[in-house]
């Protein structure tokens, strides 16, 4: 890989309602708005030779990839090492109590309800994120889901994880260069090794 273009998914019908969905398993399809979310995507990166779309296994993230190479001949990956965070007790809820429970809890901490630690949703996308850097493809487009995404972005400017993230726009292009990418997976992977909040 030479260049990821990174891309949260566009508007779900659960996150229109502030509703979390950590479950691959839950048909969260995108709204007619995601929809043309996904498509506007696509066309921001008309002019860029994408070789490869990489989504998560989630339905919303899928649906946009879909949308956002549509017509146009590129192959495309799967990654569930890119899934959102299990969310445990809070699987279908607001969001507002999950957010309080994790922004009052250490990264190792297991999420109520067989939820996913931070730390061990930061080891899986490290994986994921691994297999995306070793890829031939020069241009690699990767639609996954906000907490992921925001890690990486921030440990590729030099910021380890915390507990309260900056929201990532919804299917809107980010690129980063593979220097980037790789300094900010390495991060990722030293700061799994010994996860603490800051």
């Amino acid at each position: 890989m030479e260049r990821a273009i990174l891309a949260r998914h566009g508007e779900s019908v659960l996150g229109a309602e502030g509703r979390l969905n950590g479950d691959p398993a839950v048909d969260n399809g995108l709204t007619a708005e995601g929809e043309a979310q996904a498509r506007a995507l696509g066309e921001a990166l008309a002019d860029v030779a994408v070789e490869l779309g990489v989504a998560s296994g989630f339905t919303r993230a899928r649906a946009t990839l879909e949308l956002a190479v549509g017509g146009r001949d590129v192959p495309t990956l799967v990654l569930p090492e890119l899934n959102e965070i299990r969310f445990g007790r809070w699987e279908g809820e607001a969001s507002g109590d999950y957010l309080a429970w994790a922004w009052s809890h250490g990264p190792e901490e297991p999420c109520p309800g067989g939820g996913e630690t931070r730390a061990d949703a930061v080891r899986r996308l490290v994986r994921g994120f691994r297999t995306i850097l070793e890829r031939p493809e020069r241009t690699i487009l990767v639609v996954g889901h906000g907490l992921g995404l925001r890690y990486l972005l921030g440990a590729a400017e030099g910021s380890d994880p915390r507990q309260m993230l900056e929201e990532v726009p919804l299917a809107q292009p980010i690129p980063l260069d593979a220097d980037d990418f790789r300094s900010g997976l390495e991060r990722l992977e030293r700061w799994s090794q010994r996860p603490v909040f800051a």
